[in-house]
Protein backbone atom coordinates (compact mmCIF):
# COMPACT_ATOMS: atom_id res chain seq x y z
CA UNK A 1 0.00 0.00 0.00
CA UNK A 2 0.85 3.59 -0.53
CA UNK A 3 2.18 5.60 2.68
CA UNK A 4 0.84 8.78 0.48
CA UNK A 5 -2.33 6.74 -0.55
CA UNK A 6 -2.98 6.54 3.06
CA UNK A 7 -3.31 10.03 4.09
CA UNK A 8 -6.93 11.29 3.94
CA UNK A 9 -7.75 14.63 2.28
CA UNK A 10 -8.55 17.61 4.20
CA UNK A 11 -11.83 19.29 2.54
CA UNK A 12 -11.14 23.11 3.31
CA UNK A 13 -14.59 25.26 4.12
CA UNK A 14 -16.59 26.19 1.54
CA UNK A 15 -15.80 23.06 -0.91
CA UNK A 16 -17.68 20.61 -1.49
CA UNK A 17 -16.89 16.61 -2.51
CA UNK A 18 -19.07 13.74 -4.36
CA UNK A 19 -17.73 10.26 -5.09
CA UNK A 20 -20.22 8.58 -7.82
CA UNK A 21 -18.54 5.55 -8.09
CA UNK A 22 -15.34 5.79 -9.75
CA UNK A 23 -15.84 9.58 -10.51
CA UNK A 24 -14.99 12.25 -7.53
CA UNK A 25 -16.09 16.01 -8.40
CA UNK A 26 -14.78 18.95 -5.90
CA UNK A 27 -16.75 21.96 -6.04
CA UNK A 28 -14.92 25.29 -4.49
CA UNK A 29 -15.65 29.06 -5.46
CA UNK A 30 -12.91 29.19 -8.01
CA UNK A 31 -14.87 26.17 -10.15
CA UNK A 32 -15.38 22.84 -10.29
CA UNK A 33 -12.56 20.00 -10.75
CA UNK A 34 -13.45 16.14 -11.47
CA UNK A 35 -11.41 13.03 -11.69
CA UNK A 36 -11.79 9.56 -13.00
CA UNK A 37 -9.95 7.36 -10.72
CA UNK A 38 -8.69 3.90 -11.65
CA UNK A 39 -10.67 0.37 -11.26
CA UNK A 40 -9.62 -1.22 -7.65
CA UNK A 41 -9.38 2.39 -6.51
CA UNK A 42 -12.44 3.62 -4.27
CA UNK A 43 -12.77 6.49 -2.31
CA UNK A 44 -15.41 8.07 -0.09
CA UNK A 45 -16.00 11.29 1.95
CA UNK A 46 -16.39 10.48 5.59
CA UNK A 47 -17.04 14.10 7.60
CA UNK A 48 -14.36 17.26 6.16
CA UNK A 49 -12.01 14.07 4.75
CA UNK A 50 -11.98 11.91 1.78
CA UNK A 51 -10.58 8.34 2.29
CA UNK A 52 -8.74 6.68 -0.61
CA UNK A 53 -8.51 3.17 -0.41
CA UNK A 54 -7.30 0.21 -2.24
CA UNK A 55 -7.42 -3.56 -3.33
CA UNK A 56 -5.20 -5.77 -2.05
CA UNK A 57 -2.90 -5.96 -5.59
CA UNK A 58 0.46 -5.43 -6.21
CA UNK A 59 -0.22 -3.39 -9.67
CA UNK A 60 -2.78 -0.99 -7.98
CA UNK A 61 -0.48 0.01 -5.27
CA UNK A 62 0.78 2.63 -8.11
CA UNK A 63 -2.45 4.27 -8.91
CA UNK A 64 -3.40 4.45 -4.84
CA UNK A 65 -1.18 7.43 -3.91
CA UNK A 66 -1.63 8.76 -7.92
CA UNK A 67 -4.83 8.58 -7.13
CA UNK A 68 -4.95 10.57 -3.87
CA UNK A 69 -2.37 13.09 -4.67
CA UNK A 70 -4.79 14.01 -8.06
CA UNK A 71 -7.80 14.58 -5.86
CA UNK A 72 -5.59 16.72 -3.61
CA UNK A 73 -4.54 18.62 -6.10
CA UNK A 74 -8.27 19.65 -7.27
CA UNK A 75 -8.98 20.49 -4.04
CA UNK A 76 -6.56 22.86 -3.79
CA UNK A 77 -7.09 24.05 -7.22
CA UNK A 78 -11.06 24.76 -6.26
CA UNK A 79 -10.05 26.69 -3.10
CA UNK A 80 -6.68 28.43 -3.63
CA UNK A 81 -5.88 27.96 -7.29
CA UNK A 82 -2.44 27.45 -8.97
CA UNK A 83 0.23 30.53 -10.01
CA UNK A 84 3.09 29.67 -12.51
CA UNK A 85 5.53 33.15 -13.50
CA UNK A 86 7.90 32.99 -16.18
CA UNK A 87 10.49 36.17 -16.33
CA UNK A 88 11.90 37.09 -20.23
CA UNK A 89 15.53 38.11 -20.37
CA UNK A 90 17.06 39.41 -23.15
CA UNK A 91 17.53 42.65 -25.58
CA UNK A 92 13.84 42.68 -27.09
CA UNK A 93 12.26 40.04 -25.58
CA UNK A 94 8.72 40.75 -24.38
CA UNK A 95 5.60 39.31 -24.01
CA UNK A 96 2.14 40.89 -25.43
CA UNK A 97 -1.20 39.90 -24.61
CA UNK A 98 -3.64 40.06 -27.91
CA UNK A 99 -6.94 38.99 -26.97
CA UNK A 100 -6.85 35.16 -26.37
CA UNK A 101 -3.26 34.67 -27.54
CA UNK A 102 -0.08 35.63 -26.18
CA UNK A 103 2.55 36.78 -28.48
CA UNK A 104 6.26 36.56 -27.64
CA UNK A 105 8.81 38.31 -29.58
CA UNK A 106 12.02 36.28 -28.82
CA UNK A 107 14.53 37.46 -31.45
CA UNK A 108 13.23 35.29 -34.27
CA UNK A 109 11.77 36.79 -37.60
CA UNK A 110 8.63 36.44 -36.30
CA UNK A 111 6.61 36.25 -33.03
CA UNK A 112 6.05 32.93 -31.31
CA UNK A 113 1.69 32.93 -30.84
CA UNK A 114 0.92 30.64 -28.11
CA UNK A 115 -3.24 30.53 -27.91
CA UNK A 116 -4.53 30.19 -24.54
CA UNK A 117 -6.03 27.11 -23.49
CA UNK A 118 -9.83 27.38 -21.75
CA UNK A 119 -10.22 27.82 -18.01
CA UNK A 120 -6.48 29.71 -17.67
CA UNK A 121 -6.04 33.45 -17.44
CA UNK A 122 -2.12 34.88 -18.00
CA UNK A 123 -1.55 38.32 -17.78
CA UNK A 124 1.51 40.27 -18.26
CA UNK A 125 3.30 42.77 -16.39
CA UNK A 126 6.48 44.25 -15.66
CA UNK A 127 6.92 45.93 -20.09
CA UNK A 128 6.16 42.23 -21.26
CA UNK A 129 8.65 40.96 -18.81
CA UNK A 130 6.83 38.52 -16.66
CA UNK A 131 4.12 36.34 -17.24
CA UNK A 132 2.04 35.13 -14.75
CA UNK A 133 -0.93 31.78 -15.63
CA UNK A 134 -2.97 31.30 -13.01
CA UNK A 135 -6.01 28.39 -13.29
CA UNK A 136 -7.91 25.62 -10.61
CA UNK A 137 -6.23 22.44 -12.85
CA UNK A 138 -2.45 22.20 -11.56
CA UNK A 139 -1.67 19.80 -14.58
CA UNK A 140 -3.09 22.45 -16.92
CA UNK A 141 -1.15 25.51 -15.54
CA UNK A 142 2.16 23.27 -15.56
CA UNK A 143 1.48 22.66 -19.41
CA UNK A 144 1.14 26.07 -20.20
CA UNK A 145 3.77 27.38 -18.82
CA UNK A 146 5.98 24.49 -19.56
CA UNK A 147 4.81 25.23 -23.43
CA UNK A 148 5.73 28.82 -22.99
CA UNK A 149 8.93 28.21 -22.09
CA UNK A 150 9.90 25.58 -24.37
CA UNK A 151 10.20 28.61 -27.48
CA UNK A 152 13.03 29.83 -25.85
CA UNK A 153 14.52 28.16 -22.70
CA UNK A 154 17.45 29.86 -21.03
CA UNK A 155 20.33 29.77 -21.98
CA UNK A 156 23.60 28.94 -20.20
CA UNK A 157 26.07 31.93 -21.65
CA UNK A 158 24.14 34.59 -21.63
CA UNK A 159 21.18 33.64 -19.67
CA UNK A 160 18.63 34.84 -22.50
CA UNK A 161 15.64 33.50 -22.32
CA UNK A 162 12.14 32.26 -20.70
CA UNK A 163 12.84 30.76 -17.78
CA UNK A 164 10.47 30.11 -14.40
CA UNK A 165 10.53 32.98 -11.21
CA UNK A 166 13.41 31.78 -9.27
CA UNK A 167 14.78 29.40 -11.55
CA UNK A 168 18.50 29.01 -10.84
CA UNK A 169 20.20 28.80 -14.55
CA UNK A 170 23.67 27.35 -14.35
CA UNK A 171 26.04 30.12 -15.89
CA UNK A 172 28.98 29.02 -18.23
CA UNK A 173 32.22 30.60 -19.39
CA UNK A 174 32.38 31.27 -23.35
CA UNK A 175 35.68 30.46 -25.37
CA UNK A 176 39.21 31.69 -24.34
CA UNK A 177 41.14 33.33 -26.90
CA UNK A 178 44.71 32.07 -26.36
Amino acid sequence: MSRIGKEPVTIPAGVTATVDGQKVTVKGKLGELSYVMHDGITAKVEGDKILVACADDKKLGNFHGLARALINSNVVGVSAGYTKQLTIEGTGFKAVLQGTTLSLSLGFASPKLFAIPEGLKITVENDGLQVTITGIDKCKVGEAAARIRSFYPAEPYKGKGIKYLGEHIRRKQGKKVA
